[in-house]
C-alpha cells in the first residue's frame, strides 16, 4: 500500500498544539456555547435553571459535569424545531434521521455550522491520507441523512473532486470507479463489501483499481474487517465517526499513518466518557459511554448529548487531541442472552475467522417459553456451497462464538446473496421476540 505519511506543512496548528493550548481553547469556546444555548434555546434554559446550574458556574472543564445530559428523546420530544438556538430562518439546512424507532430527530444548521462542518470533514479525508485533486467517490446516502452531504462538502473544501453517487446502483458504482479512477471511497463498510461482491461478480480485479484510500463510518466495524478490506484492494482503511445530533460525520477520525483509534476534534467537540448506570464521568483509560458537548455550534448546540456509544478516550498519537478507540457497541444495541453481554460487532469477528463464509449476517432474536434464542444467519462462500461444508462451517461459527462470546447459537449458513445487503447501515439485528 502507498505510503501516506503526511509531509510537513499539511497540519492545521491545532492538530499539533500542547494540551495546554487545547485545554485553554476549550475551555473558552465551552463558556460560549453554554451561554448561546442558556441564552437563545428554551429548552436548555429550562433544563439549566431545573438542574440549578447557570453558564457562570462553569469556571473550570471539570465543572461541565455539573451540567445535564441531553438525549435524543429531548429532541423527539421538542420535535420538529424546539431545540434550535438561532431563528429557524437563520437555518440554511435541515437534517433528519429516518424516525424507524420513533419520532425523527431533526438537526439544523447555519451557514457558520456548515462550514464548521465541512472544515473537519476536510481534515478527517487529510488525515485519512487524502490530498486537494483526489477524486473522491461517495457513496454515503444522500438526502436527510448527514453522510453523502457531510462527506461531499468536506471533500469540496479540501479541494477535491466529487463523485456524488450516493447508496444503490452496486453494478454501476464499479463501473464509475473503473472509469472515473477515484482515489477515495467513502462509505459504510458493509456497503463496501457489497460493492467487493460487484467487482468478483463482475471479474474484476480490486487489487487493480485505483482506490488508495476507503473512509469508513457510520456502523461499528472491526479491525478484522479492515484487514480484509484492505487485503481485497490492496488500499488504506480508515475508520470516520460523527452523528447527526452533534454535527454528522467528521467529529473524530483515524490517522492513517496510525490506525490506532479516532482523533477527536476536540477544537469543536467536548467529550466526556461517562458510567451508562450512573452517569459519573469517568477518568480517561476507562471504557464507558461517549458523551459530547459542541464548542462552536450555532444552530443546535448539544450539551452532554449522551451518544449511547461505547469506548474509552485515549492520549493523542498522531495528532495532539485525544482518540477513541474504535466503537465497540452501543449501550442501546447491546443484546442481553441469557446474561450475557453480545454485541453485533463480536459475533462478526467470529464470522470472519470462519473461511467457508462470507462476511454478510444478520442476528434474529426469538423467545421459546422464557427462553431468548439467537439465529446467526450468514453466508457460505461459493468454495464451501456444498452441504457438508456448510455445516462444517456452522460448526466452527458456533464453537467459536460460545469459546469466545459465551453464548450458544443456533447457525443458518445460506447460499450467496440470500442475506439481505444495505445500501446504508446495515440492519444487523432483527429482533422477532414477543413485546412485552
Amino acid at each position: 500500500m502507498e505510503d501516506l505519511t503526511p509531509r510537513p506543512g499539511d497540519l492545521e496548528p491545532i492538530e499539533t498544539a500542547s494540551r495546554d493550548e487545547i485545554a485553554s481553547l476549550q475551555l473558552e469556546r465551552l463558556n460560549w456555547s453554554l451561554a448561546h444555548a442558556y441564552e437563545n434555546s428554551p429548552f436548555y434554559r429550562a433544563r439549566f435553571d431545573a438542574a440549578g446550574v447557570n453558564p457562570s458556574d462553569l469556571k473550570s472543564l471539570a465543572d461541565l459535569a455539573k451540567f445535564p445530559f441531553t438525549t435524543k428523546q429531548d429532541l423527539r420530544e421538542t420535535y420538529p424545531f424546539g431545540m434550535f438556538a438561532v431563528p429557524r430562518e437563520k437555518l440554511c439546512r435541515i437534517h433528519a434521521s429516518s424516525g424507524t424507532t420513533g419520532k425523527p430527530t431533526v438537526v439544523g444548521y447555519t451557514h457558520k455550522d456548515i462550514d464548521t462542518w465541512a472544515t473537519v470533514v476536510a481534515r478527517s479525508i487529510r488525515a485519512s491520507g487524502g490530498r486537494p485533486g483526489d477524486i473522491v467517490h461517495v457513496a454515503y446516502g444522500y438526502g436527510l441523512f448527514t453522510g453523502g452531504l457531510g462527506a461531499h462538502y468536506g471533500a469540496e473544501k479540501l479541494g477535491c473532486t466529487v463523485v456524488p453517487i450516493s447508496g444503490g446502483m452496486t453494478e454501476r458504482q464499479v463501473t464509475l470507479m473503473a472509469d472515473f479512477k477515484p482515489r477515495i471511497i467513502m462509505v459504510t463498510p458493509s456497503y463496501m463489501l457489497s460493492i467487493l461482491d460487484e467487482f468478483h461478480r463482475q471479474g474484476k480485479d480490486p487489487r487493480e483499481s485505483s482506490l488508495a484510500v476507503g473512509i469508513f463510518g457510520a456502523e461499528p466495524w472491526t479491525n478484522a474487517m479492515r484487514a480484509e478490506i484492505e487485503h481485497a484492494f490492496d488500499m488504506h482503511a480508515v475508520d470516520i465517526y460523527g452523528l447527526s445530533e452533534v454535527m454528522g460525520p467528521g467529529v473524530a477520525n483515524e490517522c492513517v499513518e496510525t490506525k490506532d483509534g479516532l482523533h477527536i476534534w476536540e477544537d469543536h467537540f467536548y467529550p466526556e466518557i461517562i458510567d451508562p448506570a450512573t452517569g459519573a464521568v469517568l477518568p480517561d483509560g476507562e471504557m464507558g459511554e461517549l458523551v459530547f458537548t459542541t464548542l462552536t455550534k450555532e444552530g443546535l448546540p448539544m450539551i452532554r448529548y449522551r451518544t449511547r456509544d461505547l469506548t474509552r478516550l485515549l492520549p493523542g498519537t498522531a495528532r495532539s487531541m485525544r482518540r477513541i478507540e474504535k466503537i465497540t457497541g452501543r449501550s442501546d444495541d447491546m443484546m442481553i442472552l441469557r446474561g450475557v453481554n453480545v454485541f453485533p460487532t463480536q459475533i462478526e469477528e467470529q464470522i470472519l475467522k470462519c473461511s467457508g463464509l462470507a462476511p454478510h449476517f444478520q442476528i434474529e432474536l426469538t423467545r421459546s417459553g422464557r427462553m431468548d434464542n439467537m439465529t446467526v444467519h450468514v453466508e457460505c462462500t461459493l468454495v464451501a456451497a456444498d452441504e457438508a461444508a456448510r455445516a462444517g462451517s456452522a460448526r466452527e461459527l458456533a464453537h467459536h462464538i460460545k469459546s469466545v462470546v459465551g453464548v450458544s447459537t443456533k447457525i443458518e449458513v445460506h447460499d450467496p446473496g440470500v442475506v439481505a445487503r444495505s445500501e446504508g447501515k446495515a440492519k444487523r439485528v432483527v429482533d422477532n421476540r414477543p413485546k412485552e
